[in-house]
């Protein structure tokens, strides 16, 4: 069969079955649906949709539209190169609305081939219960050190509405709430989240839930975020360098980021098709060229580049080096059809 025919075959096929044709932006999901459950009026209530491009090709978003006003999306990243992640991050409206809300979230991709995927999000937003502020935000903080911050709670309704305690994801994070008011069925808590010197570098996205003897919705959930900011830091901590043919070189940069100046000692990949270009300048960020020349071996290299320093009497980053090499005659194939 010729390549023309071939084409034109796959054409009609794709043509008669569009379901299934779309199915390949779905694939890219961890999950399409989420259920915010019962939250609080005020409160910041946000989800990600995680993707991840499992293809050669480059993915684009073209755009995402919600069914419903109660809920915002965004995209992190609207250009997707193979092993890369985004996400859609899907904002409830929290002050505007309230009751039972549902949204239908439509992303529409337009690169490698145009598809739509739905994603489902619904959640209760209480008229009774209020937080202020409506999340715990810790800021950027050093590894090692402590915070602590407040967040008032007021609940109008029945009498003997009580919060019972709180949960907690991690024992990094400690909560305790302390009733302060309780007057004609309104009733006042102060929530303390403390932050613990043994919380793990990187960005917090947890929530802390409280507790009450409300049988409907017994857990009412708050977020907690904020970035605990290591002394080293290398960006990004995942590098895709793409699909490439025998022979083919790329070059990426890595940022390298600290607490104050430093010099780059080192870096160094059990790789040998890797190449790294470092001067011995002193300075708080470093942008380090890595070269990589696809070998003859087609296949997907998983590899592990560590960045070594004089900061803080040696201190070393490390970050994943994603590359796949196609076979030599999927290379010339491609390159044939090109021209």
């Amino acid at each position: 069969m010729s390549r023309s025919v071939f084409r034109a075959c796959c054409f009609v096929l794709l043509a008669a079955l569009p379901a299934q044709a779309d199915d390949w932006a779905g694939k890219m999901f961890s999950t399409r649906d989420h259920n915010y459950g019962s939250v609080a009026r005020g409160a910041k209530t946000e989800f990600q949709f995680v993707i991840t491009n499992i293809y050669e090709e480059d993915v684009h978003i073209a755009g995402v539209r919600s069914s419903c006003g109660c809920t915002t999306p965004r995209v992190t990243h609207e250009t997707l190169k193979t092993y890369e992640k985004g996400a859609i991050i899907a904002s409830f409206d929290t002050h505007g609305h309230l009751g039972q809300k549902d949204a239908t979230l439509t992303v529409t991709f337009d690169k490698p081939y145009y598809a739509e995927v739905q994603l489902n999000v619904a959640g209760y937003i209480r008229s009774d219960v209020v937080f202020n502020p409506g999340e715990v935000d810790f800021g950027t903080i050093r590894p090692g050190a402590t915070s602590e911050k407040k967040v008032e709670v007021a609940y109008a309704g029945r009498s003997e509405w009580q919060i019972t305690g709180v949960q907690s994801p991690h024992d990094f994070l400690e909560a305790e709430v302390v009733e302060t008011r309780r007057e004609f069925g309104q009733v006042a808590y102060a929530l303390v989240v403390k932050l613990k010197d043994n919380a793990p570098t990187g960005y917090l996205n947890e929530q802390v839930f409280l507790l009450t003897n409300d049988r409907r919705s017994d857990r009412i959930p708050i977020e907690i975020t904020g970035r605990i900011a290591a002394d080293l830091t290398v960006s990004p901590s995942s590098l895709s360098l793409g699909v490439l043919r025998p022979g083919q070189k790329v070059t990426k940069k890595l940022v390298v980021r600290g607490s104050g100046p430093f010099k780059i000692t080192g870096v160094h990949c059990e790789d040998t098709a890797f190449e790294f270009n470092v001067d011995d300048t002193a300075k708080p960020l470093h942008l380090v060229p890595v070269t990589f020349t696809a070998g003859n071996e087609p296949g997907k290299l998983n590899c592990k580049i560590e960045i070594e320093t004089d900061l803080n009497g040696g201190l070393k980053a490390e970050c994943l080096a994603h590359v796949q090499i196609q076979a030599a005659e999927i290379a010339q194939e491609k390159a044939a059809d090109a021209k």
